[in-house]
Formats: structure tokens, C-alpha cells, sequence
């Protein structure tokens, strides 16, 4: 996951940049004034810092600001949870970009989708980690802090995590059961006596409608036994009942289909029709044998219809309703009987305190082991960039109370020089100190952390001879893991750069603008020639410079 290709459009003094980016290690180089941390304050701005219309270039309408950088699959997994991608068709990389206008409103695109600047500022945590005099970025933040050494002690927070947030909601049922014992048993109680009265009922889903048909077809039983009489004495008369007449004309085309073929075909109709015409007479019979009138069981299921409605209007129901409210009732009461057992609550709330103790304590003992071994490696890193006899510490101290990350406080502690007390690295008072000891630390841990972009804002400040050029090395040994941009003033440090880009500043009928031009070969001699001696380029410092870049 690395920066590959940014465009600026009318932002601050450059009109138009389009610029590709390569891995390893870039210098980025000018003369005083020409610009050279404008793409830093570019990146910046589109991984969401706050903009103003300090930023549009003058006589422009808006500044415009895109940044692409290859995917990883862990950025394509927050770009699903964010809405930015489908895991069915996975965006080829991350485009970010800004605009800002004259008014200083600032819109913000990801992938072509609108994004907030909060999103900016996660993808930020992300992809891209700049150190600088000014901006130490993820090095103060206490959850950076601790993150880098439990990456470089190889410890994972994800089940700690999930521990720590079982103990936290069984602390909280019990509490809330401990002070809400007398509310529950009341809300018990009332909730038995609820499901006394509607169990009466017997309140299944099709109790109801059951009830209606029944209570319909009793309080109809005279009419209903009217009905199947007049049918059966229509289909049954002795001489024009249905079944004799339709008899009488299937013999008579019976009779006569051999001369008339057609009659054949109609027979066969009159024939299925008094079968079905039987077989309705038979069905009647039937039903006459078991239906008779019930006033009896016509009032008991008044009666039972009118406690359903009575107990419907009670609750503020319908009576459909009843059956679900009693469902719910009874769920309701299942939870309060479990949260009223507060010896099971303390059992549940024991067990998942212990299991987070214990998984706690085994992070603290990773981090307790790993801690001195960083220190001392970044000590060691900090004793070839001109802090000899500086000292680095991690510090781990006892958190007030545990938390999801659990018993300590992690911060990173430096001396950067001897015989001093060391002090919270973001009190560093030298710009200098703190942007070497940012180099110590991202070299020390380079293969951990996860933003794959790193850029160091002028860390060489206040260096030079031989820390330059130890400088300039260890930025290209990072390079090897990460893609590293410096903004630097030192040719040491530039000529040990795997790419060379050289900002500067012309001027034509449309003012001062900067650009941006990626340097090679002759080109390249030359700037490391004019870092090394000035506006005045002689052929001796022409040679040094071939010679810097020669060197392995």
C-alpha cells in the first residue's frame, strides 16, 4: 500500500502537477522558498486536515487535490465496512480527492464516492505516517504508541478486546439487577398476573379465528339445516327430484346414440353429472346425521368471546393481538427471572473478569519482555544520528483502572543527551532531536506498523557531515520495506535517494508558480552539485557530486 500518483490543480502556487511515484526512498529537493514540503501539506490536506481559502492559488476558483495508492486487502476490508467498495467487485486501488474553494468549503471524494473528513482522517492512520519538526503525527498519540510495540512484541489486542467487553456488559447486568431488585419483582409480579388473566384463553395465533368460525356456524345452525333439507329434497324427490330427471334423459339418449353419434358424448356428460349430483346427496345426508342445534355450546362460546374482548380492551388491544402481547409477555418474564438471579449474574460477572485478568496479564508480560529490547534498539539507532550518548526508553505505567487494551499506559520516553532525565518524546524541545529520534524509530520498526508511506519533513535539520550521510543510509535502508519521501537540504541525504524529485519556482505573464520535475542522470549531478556549493556550479563540485552518487 503506497502512494503511486498525485495531482494538484490551482493549489497554493502550483497551477497544474501530475506526478508519479515509485517505491523506496525519494528525496525531494529546492532552494529555499521554491516549495519542497508543498505535496506534503497536499497530502495532508486530502487525508483530511483542516483547509481554508488560504489554499487556492490566487486568481483561481478552487484548489483540487487527488491522491491514489495502491490497495491492501486489509484497506479493501475498511473500504467495504465504510460503503466504499462490494466485496464482489474489489476496487485496483484508493483514490482520494479534496477540493476547496473560495470560501474555504472543502468537499471530499473516496473512490468517487463522497466521503467525510473523519473517513479522510482514518484512511490517513492508514497509508501514511509523516514525521516533522512541527508534526510528529502518530508518535504522540498514546494509542500509536502503544500499537508499535505490541506489533514489535508480536501481540494481538483482538481477543483482549472482546474479553474486555464480555467483563464490561456482565459488570453492567449485574449492576443494574443489584440496584433494581425491588423495580424487577414488582414488573414480575405484575407481568404472572398479566399471563394469568389471558391464559385463560388458551391464546394460540389461531385461537381467534377459530373461535369466530365456530360461534358463526352455530349461531347459524337452523338456516344451515333449512338449506341442506330444501337440497336434499330437490336432488331426492321421488318424481321431479334432480337425480330422477337427470335418469330420465340419459336412458332417452341412451336409447338412441347408436343411430346419432353425438348424442354419445352428452350421455357421457348427463352420466358424470349425476354422479356428482349423487355424490352431493350422499353429503348432505351426511352432514344432516351430525348437525343439530346447540343454544349450550352457542353461550359458552358467547361467553368465551366476550372475555377475549374484554381482556383485549383491558391491555389496549385488538383481539388478534392478544396471542402476541402473551408471547411477549412471557419472553419479558424469562429476562427478569435471569436478571433477578443475581448469584448467577455474579457467577457470569466473576468469570469474565478473570478470563480478561488473565488474557491482560499475558499481554503485559509480551510487553514487559519486548519493551527494553525496543529501547535499546532504538538507542542504538539514535547514537549514529548525532545524539551520542542519548538514551530512549519505553516506559510502561500501571492504567488508573483496566481497559480494552488493558493494564498499562505505554509512552515512549527519550534522553538526547547524557547524563539527562529522559522525557515524554513529545516534549522534545530540539526540532532537530525529535525528527532524528522519528528516524530511529521508524527504521528500528519499519517492518510493523501499518501506513507503507512514510515522510520525514526536513528530519536532517541541525545535521550534517558524517550523521548527513548516516542519515541519508538509513532513510534507503527503510526504503526497502516502505515507500519513504524526505524533504531534505542535505546532498548526503539526497544522493542515497533511489529517486530524485527537485521543486522550483519560475515566472511568466501568469506570476510565480512551483512544478515539480523527477531528476536524472546529468540533472541529478547537477542539483547535488548545487547543494553542495551554492547558485555558482564549478566542476569541482560537479566531481563531488558524481562521486556521492556513485558511492554504494
Amino acid at each position: 500500500m503506497s502512494l503511486q500518483h498525485m495531482v494538484l490543480r490551482d493549489f497554493v502556487i502550483v497551477r497544474e502537477l501530475d506526478l508519479n511515484l515509485s517505491q523506496g526512498f525519494t528525496a525531494l529537493t529546492g532552494e529555499t522558498g521554491a516549495g519542497k514540503s508543498i505535496l506534503i501539506d497536499a497530502l495532508q490536506l486530502v487525508l483530511g486536515a483542516r483547509a481554508d481559502a488560504s489554499v487556492v492559488r490566487e486568481g483561481a476558483t478552487r484548489a483540487e487535490i487527488c491522491a491514489e495508492f495502491d490497495l491492501s486487502p486489509d484497506l479493501h476490508h475498511w473500504l467495504h465496512d465504510e460503503g466504499f467498495a462490494s466485496p464482489q467487485e474489489p476496487p485496483e486501488s484508493l483514490l482520494l480527492k479534496r477540493t476547496i474553494d473560495l470560501q474555504g468549503k472543502s468537499r471530499a471524494w473516496v473512490n468517487g464516492s463522497p466521503a467525510t473528513a473523519t473517513q479522510l482522517r482514518a484512511l490517513g492512520d492508514r497509508v501514511l505516517d509523516i514525521h516533522g519538526q512541527h508534526a510528529w503525527q502518530s508518535l504522540t498519540r498514546p494509542e500509536a504508541v502503544r500499537g508499535l510495540l505490541d506489533a514489535y512484541a508480536g501481540v494481538s489486542l483482538t481477543q483482549l478486546s472482546s474479553l474486555w467487553g464480555t467483563w464490561r456488559q456482565a459488570t453492567q447486568a449485574l449492576q443494574v439487577a443489584r440496584s433494581a431488585q425491588d423495580t424487577l419483582q414488582e414488573e414480575r409480579d405484575r407481568l404472572v398476573w398479566q399471563l394469568a388473566e389471558v391464559d385463560k384463553l388458551s391464546p394460540t395465533r389461531e385461537a381467534w379465528d377459530e373461535l369466530n368460525t365456530q360461534h358463526t356456524r352455530l349461531s347459524n345452525a337452523q338456516a344451515l339445516m333449512d338449506a341442506a333439507h330444501a337440497a336434499m329434497a330437490a336432488l331426492q324427490d321421488d318424481d321431479n327430484g334432480a337425480l330422477r330427471q337427470l335418469a330420465r334423459a340419459q336412458d332417452a339418449l341412451q336409447d338412441q346414440a347408436e343411430v346419432e353419434a353425438e348424442f354419445t358424448n352428452w350421455v357421457d356428460v348427463l352420466a358424470s353429472s349425476l354422479a356428482q349430483a349423487a355424490d352431493v346427496a350422499h353429503s348432505l345426508h351426511s352432514y344432516l346425521g351430525r348437525t343439530e342445534l346447540d343454544p349450550q355450546g352457542l353461550q359458552a362460546l358467547d361467553e368465551r368471546m366476550g372475555l377475549w374482548m374484554s381482556l383485549a380492551r383491558r391491555f389496549k388491544r385488538t383481539p388478534q393481538e392478544l396471542p402476541a402481547l402473551y408471547q411477549e409477555w412471557r419472553t419479558r418474564l424469562s429476562q427478569l427471572d435471569a436478571a433477578s438471579d443475581l448469584a448467577a449474574l455474579e457467577v457470569a460477572q466473576s468469570q469474565a473478569q478473570q478470563a480478561y485478568q488473565a488474557q491482560a496479564r499475558q499481554v503485559s508480560l509480551a510487553r514487559a519482555k519486548a519493551a527494553p529490547l525496543l529501547s535499546k534498539a532504538i538507542t542504538q539507532a539514535m547514537q549514529g544520528l548525532g545524539m551520542q550518548g542519548g538514551r530512549f526508553e519505553v516506559a510502561l505505567e500501571k492504567a488508573e483502572q483496566p481497559t480494552a487494551s488493558g493494564l498499562e499506559n505505554v509512552q515512549f520516553l527519550v534522553a538526547g543527551h547524557p547524563g539527562t532525565t529522559p522525557r515524554p518524546v513529545g516534549k522534545v524541545a530540539s526540532g532537530g532531536e525529535l525528527s532524528r529520534i522519528a528516524l530511529a524509530i521508524a527504521v528500528t520498526t519499519s517492518q510493523l506498523g501499518s501506513a507503507q508511506t512514510l515522510i520525514f519533513d526536513e528530519v536532517d535539520s541541525g545535521v550534517g557531515g558524517a550523521v548527513a550521510q548516516t542519515v541519508g543510509r538509513l532513510m534507503q535502508q527503510l526504503g526497502r520495506d516502505r515507500q519513504v519521501m524526505a524533504v531534505t537540504h542535505l546532498p548526503q541525504v539526497a544522493a542515497c535517494a533511489d529517486h530524485h524529485l527537485v521543486v522550483s519556482k519560475r515566472s511568466d505573464a501568469q506570476g510565480t508558480c512551483s512544478e515539480v520535475i523527477p531528476l536524472q542522470d546529468a540533472a541529478r549531478v547537477r542539483e547535488i552539485a548545487r547543494m553542495l556549493g551554492g547558485e555558482k556550479i564549478s566542476d569541482t563540485s560537479l566531481a563531488h557530486a558524481r562521486e556521492m552518487l556513485q558511492r554504494p
